[in-house]
């Protein structure tokens, strides 16, 4: 079965609800651990403003790397590391509470020393 998204016809369904999306991805100048990843969430947690949940949770793939999720009593955000084929992060923030993401990208590049940063919000 094949699904054509119509990307045209998009409506926000709860204009009411707050919701905000921003994917931060980058070259970091170090390899990325388990307590990397543990502690740039919970340090995001505090440029973002979030209330946090649950401590962060991480998980290896010998095939993909590291992944790492912290939950947020306004949603959450999913990190992700790589060290092959290139070494490579991506975060990926979903919040129904407002956030600065200029503030998110400026941490996230000092905390990895990034040679390259890029991010796009949705």
């Amino acid at each position: 079965m094949s699904l054509t998204l119509p990307t045209s016809t998009y409506r926000d369904l709860a204009p009411t609800i707050h919701r905000q999306r921003l994917v931060v991805e980058g070259y970091p100048t170090f390899v990325i651990t388990d307590g990397h990843i543990k502690d740039y969430l919970s340090k995001l947690s505090v440029v973002t403003d979030m209330i946090t949940l649950i401590d962060p949770v991480t998980h290896v793939s010998d095939l993909y790397g590291w992944a790492g999720w912290i939950h947020w009593e306004t949603s959450g955000a999913h990190f992700y590391s790589w060290e092959r084929p290139v070494s490579f992060f991506s975060v990926d923030i979903y919040t129904c509470k407002a956030f600065d993401p200029a503030d998110v990208v400026a941490f996230t590049e000092n905390y990895f020393r990034t040679t390259e940063i890029v991010a796009k919000e949705f």
